[in-house]
């Protein structure tokens, strides 16, 4: 299957295969999360009980251990690119992601509050034009610009958190916040009523009253 890079920049996986010298590999993450998210098998769910990705219940929830196993497949992703990290900064980040997956792992959520496909999907893109040479992905620590075809995503916290999406995007789903600050990204603001539009209504309704 084409990851979003992939498909975003009309490429063969193949293509993507030499380009970085260190990355996520999160293809094993990804196919977990697919048996474990009633987002994605609602939508992909085969009708056939002997298909994989069929389940009798919709709406259950994972079991802790396959959960458990979600975080830990992420967390030895972030411990493996810290055993060769270029810098002491890469390396503590990195450990600071471990310890806080930690807790999950020896007690996993009940449900996984990572983001959806649909919110990673249109996060803002960052411009290549306006990348520095040396600007890199605090995750993989690879400079953006030595990729041809860099996709270089911005969270909502703050403009200056930006990452690979490959990077960044296996970490969002799974815990749906910023790794930099650790803010919840994929939440909905609350529509606020103005007052205005409020008495508007009321006088309208006394009209037929």
């Amino acid at each position: 299957m084409a990851t979003q890079y992939e498909v975003e920049h009309n490429i063969k996986p193949a293509a993507t295969t030499s380009h970085r010298r260190r990355q996520v590999d999160m293809s094993t993450f990804t196919a977990h999360l697919h048996t474990l998210s009633p987002e994605t098998s609602s939508t992909t769910t085969s009708s056939n009980p002997s298909d994989p990705s069929h389940h009798n219940n919709p709406h259950a929830v994972p079991s802790p251990a396959d959960t458990s196993a979600l975080f830990r497949l992420l967390q030895d992703q972030m411990g493996t690119l810290a055993t060769t990290a270029p810098t002491e900064a890469n390396r503590a980040f990195l450990q600071s992601l471990v310890e806080s997956l930690e807790l999950d792992v020896e007690r996993p959520p009940v449900q996984i509050e990572g983001v959806s496909q649909e919110f990673l999907d249109g996060l803002d893109r960052v411009p290549r034009k306006t990348l520095k040479a040396d600007d890199t992905c605090p995750i993989c620590a690879e400079k953006y610009l030595d990729d041809q075809y860099c996709l270089v995503v911005e969270l909502p916290c703050h403009g200056s958190h930006r990452f690979d999406l490959e990077c960044v995007g296996p970490w969002l789903r799974g815990k749906g916040t910023c790794p930099l600050c650790r803010k919840e990204v994929g939440k909905k603001k609350a529509v606020v009523v103005e007052k205005e539009e409020e008495e508007e209504e009321e006088d309208m309704d006394g009209l037929y009253a």
